[in-house]
């Protein structure tokens, strides 16, 4: 790439947060009227590259280079009037504003001292026509849908003239036709010099819209390239950091697969779900004393699958059976009663309560069955705490210990007894080793193993193949929303699950092919 024709450089940039490296060494070159992918898994650091460079964050070393000028934004307004505008993939718009107003928010347009509202309506519907997008740019943007708010956020963006625009996860929200249209508008942008960068997680979609690429893993740029130049298989074991035609070794994880076997008993089957574009056609079944792995890359379908069997999502489609019977659960609960618990990805947002001791966080969703006239029975509480906190070696100073004192690994534990003390027959753990130390990941896979071999059902979600490879008696394949692959224990392989992400369907060789 020649530095004339060259946009934007960020080079080596690091950022560091309290007890951890979001970034080490990471760079990133964009040409002037460039599609490029920013791609990478949950934690590489796409997020924390973007808000350095857009000023949210300040980096703690490296250079950008924008437009030929060195640059350190100390905000996000100071970016945009540089030319750098960013569409998020959560909508930040003002709902009860009108379409025309969000457009034009902070540069409002005036005649003789007052809002010059013809001149904006008139440039607002412009901009929208320029989308293929005909609504009445005055109604208030809360009676859209949420791909409707999507294109409004992206008419605002164009609205700016700028130089390059950020798009994080655009499509997540819009169907086929949609995407067709945004995919249309970027392709304009392009041909008029405007560089984009694209972060999406559907491999389809970087390389149906994207000229390059580059690939973050833990905070590092592995691989920047033109993207017609590496196959979709190259590109997710880049993401993973597996080696193509690499021999998978044993002895990884703590898990050791002779010690479970399934039993004839179906616990969970789920066919077909569909739930907007997150779930296309997934299935997954599980039987008793079984471990099933569920893989796929970043927005797969993963946790989405494990939230629709919990009740905790609705489904648009599908069957779930539970011990042979069809079931509609409404909400957790009822998943719950039929003997169900889910440690969910996000352990600080959706499991732990920070500030409620380890009594009350493992107890959580016992109490229903410890509570007589609103009183909890205290002493059966305790019992209860005190049994689960020896069984899982829960490392603390007491029951009464704020949880959000204790380690990572040590907070898991107290989740995986919170669904333990319920005695379940299924249970959902999604990435239940993220983020642990070393010797907690290994006694969690060793107690995951343990359930299974006492007859409990395991759907098992993770990030780490190895997890999947050795603690796995089945895996299923995900990919945007569909299982495209179903292995039994023999057929199990890094190589196959891998082939399954990329190409969407079973592969015993690695295929070089986009």
């Amino acid at each position: 790439m020649e530095e004339n024709n060259v946009l934007l450089h960020m080079e080596h940039i690091t950022k560091r947060f309290t007890g951890s490296v979001a970034l080490s060494d990471a760079s990133i070159r964009v040409a002037r009227g460039d599609v490029h992918a920013l791609i990478g898994e949950n934690g590489a650091g796409k997020s924390t590259l973007i808000k350095v460079l857009t000023g949210v964050y300040r980096s703690d070393g490296g250079t950008i280079l924008f437009d030929g000028q060195p640059v350190a934004f100390q905000s996000p307004q100071q970016a945009q009037h540089h030319g750098i505008s960013t569409i998020y993939q959560e909508v930040n718009l003002v709902p009860y504003r009108s379409v025309t107003e969000n457009i034009f928010l902070g540069r409002e347009l005036f005649r003789w001292g007052l809002l010059d509202w013809r001149k904006m309506n008139t440039e607002a519907s412009t901009l929208l026509k320029r989308l293929h997008l005909s609504i009445d740019a005055t109604k208030s943007l809360n009676t859209y849908n949420i791909a409707t708010q999507q294109m409004v956020a992206i008419a605002r963006a164009i609205s700016f003239k700028s130089k390059l625009v950020i798009m994080d996860e655009p499509t997540s929200s819009l169907n086929d036709d949609e995407v067709a249209t945004l995919f249309a508008v970027i392709r304009q942008l392009k041909a008029e010099g405007v560089s984009i960068i694209f972060v999406s997680h559907r491999l389809d979609e970087l390389y149906a819209i994207c000229d390059s690429i580059t690939v973050l893993r833990d905070g590092v740029t592995v691989d920047a390239r033109p993207i017609a130049s590496i196959s979709k298989l190259e590109l997710v074991s880049k993401m993973l950091g597996k080696d193509l035609g690499s021999v998978q070794q044993s002895g990884q994880t703590s898990f050791d697969a002779s010690r479970h076997h399934a039993q004839q008993e179906v616990l969970l089957d789920a066919v077909g779900l569909r739930q907007g574009r997150k779930l296309q056609n997934a299935s997954v079944k599980v039987h008793a004393g079984e471990i099933v792995g569920l893989a796929g890359l970043l927005g797969s379908g993963r946790s989405e699958v494990a939230r629709t069997v919990f009740g905790a999502d609705p489904i648009e489609a599908g069957k779930i059976t539970i011990d042979g019977k069809e079931v509609h659960f409404r909400a957790p609960i009822d998943a719950i009663r039929a003997g169900i618990g889910l440690c969910s990805e996000d352990r600080k947002i959706d499991g732990i309560i920070p500030d409620l001791s380890v009594r009350e966080n493992l107890t959580l969703a016992a109490l229903p069955t410890l509570t007589r006239s609103g009183i909890v029975d205290r002493k059966k509480q305790e019992q209860i705490v005190d049994r689960f906190i020896q069984r899982l070696g829960v490392k603390t100073a007491g029951p009464e210990q704020k949880i959000r004192e204790l380690s990572g690994g040590n907070q898991q534990k107290v989740l995986l007894a919170r669904w333990l003390c319920l005695n379940p027959r299924l249970l959902l753990l999604d990435e239940p080793t993220r983020g642990i130390d070393v010797g907690a990941k290994s006694e969690i896979q060793k107690l995951v193993e343990e359930l299974a071999e006492s007859g409990m059902g395991v759907l098992l979600i993770s990030s780490e193949l190895e997890e999947i490879i050795e603690g796995s008696d089945h895996v299923a394949v995900l990919r945007d929303g569909v299982t495209v692959a179903e292995l039994s224990r023999a057929d199990i392989s890094q190589n196959v699950i891998m082939a399954a992400m990329a190409h969407g369907e079973e592969q015993s060789g690695t295929g070089e092919g986009a």
